[in-house]
């Protein structure tokens, strides 16, 4: 796809001393506060909630099987104690997902949602997600999957309560973020179909989904500069989208954002293989997180021991301030291609 950038400028009037400025929607408005409470998320904390996700109790989170509820559970009963609204009713978190919609050899599963309101625009929605779901059982082996997708199931867990502590202090976004965690990935995006079909709330009012697939590994290409993450998807429907990933990093985090597979050629064809494209595919930008993949992708061996703490939250703080910043704008991100 040829990139062609270009900037949205509008021209705003600020009276100081008799001066005017100009400022471009791109601007990144995110300050100080943000980084407050990007510093709760932390790495013995994401550490705490992986090493149980990926823990041999919860049998690889196969899709609908016992291991995939206990996943399930242990996430609404975080959303519980952190105070984290459903946007269901009462204290149900669970979109439930029959088996009709799933696939005939599947047991009945649940994506898991919490939801925080936006201030001032809550009709308007950004979409975190992340797959809770790994591949279970084979031959008396657990597969664990907690890089796939261990890491981005508990950077989502992290982020929302970083979200929860800005709003208790006054400072909640403007606009309303649902953190949906969704199931059958690894069965065909399965659970992202789903929500997508039956969307809590309407897809032309979802500004923006940011998707977590692979944050907490290094992969071959990168061993001797491990501080960067694959980006895929941020350029596809909204150039806005991109500038502003862009700024935010080199304004907060400073990552190697690498693009390689973001290529319309790359033959790994990752765009199409994670749940943010049946986002894209509702005309929703987008934004992919991926570390890559590694030896232990799909593995046995992907275990908690080997996620590399103090990147995945370096990535996961790029994802939270790129959240503040889409929630907290004075105008949603443009779709322009």
């Amino acid at each position: 796809m040829k990139k062609i950038l270009f900037l949205i400028v509008s021209s705003l009037l600020i009276v100081n001393c008799g001066s005017t400025t100009s400022i471009s929607k791109t601007t990144v408005i995110t300050d100080v506060t943000a980084t407050k409470y990007a510093k709760t998320i932390t790495t013995s904390d994401l550490k705490t909630h992986l090493y149980t996700i990926a823990s041999d109790e919860f049998e690889g989170r196969n899709t609908g099987e016992a291991g995939h509820k206990k996943a399930a559970n242990y996430i609404k009963n975080f959303y519980i104690k952190t105070k984290i609204a459903t946007p269901f009713k009462g204290d149900n978190y669970f979109q439930i997902i029959p088996t009709e919609y799933l696939k005939p050899n599947l047991k009945p599963s649940e994506n898991v949602l919490a939801f925080i309101k936006g201030s001032e625009k809550p009709e308007e929605i950004i979409v975190i997600s992340a797959h809770l779901d790994h591949l279970g059982v084979e031959n008396g082996e657990i597969f664990n999957g907690a890089d796939d997708n261990g890491s981005g199931t508990v950077t989502i867990l992290k982020i929302a309560e970083a979200f929860q502590k800005a709003k208790e202090a006054g400072n909640g976004p403007k606009r309303s973020i649902l953190f949906l965690h969704v199931t059958g990935e690894e069965k065909g995006l399965l659970g992202s179909k789903y929500y997508v079909k039956n969307p809590v709330f309407p897809l032309e009012n979802t500004i923006a989904n940011l998707n977590i697939d692979m944050i907490g590994r290094i992969d071959d290409a990168h061993e001797k500069n491990p501080n960067y993450i694959y980006l895929i998807g941020s350029d596809k429907l909204s150039t806005e989208l991109h500038n502003i990933s862009e700024k935010i990093n080199t304004k907060f985090t400073n990552i190697n954002l690498d693009y390689t597979y973001n290529d319309d050629d790359d033959p790994n064809q990752f765009y199409y293989r994670s749940d943010h494209y049946n986002f894209a595919k509702n005309n929703i930008p987008i934004i992919f997180y991926f570390n890559g993949t590694h030896q232990d992708y799909h593995e046995p061996s992907d275990t908690p021991d080997k996620i590399d703490y103090e990147l995945l939250q370096k990535r996961a703080q790029l994802i939270f301030y790129t959240t503040w910043e889409l929630a907290n704008r004075a105008e949603r991100i443009k779709v322009d291609k």
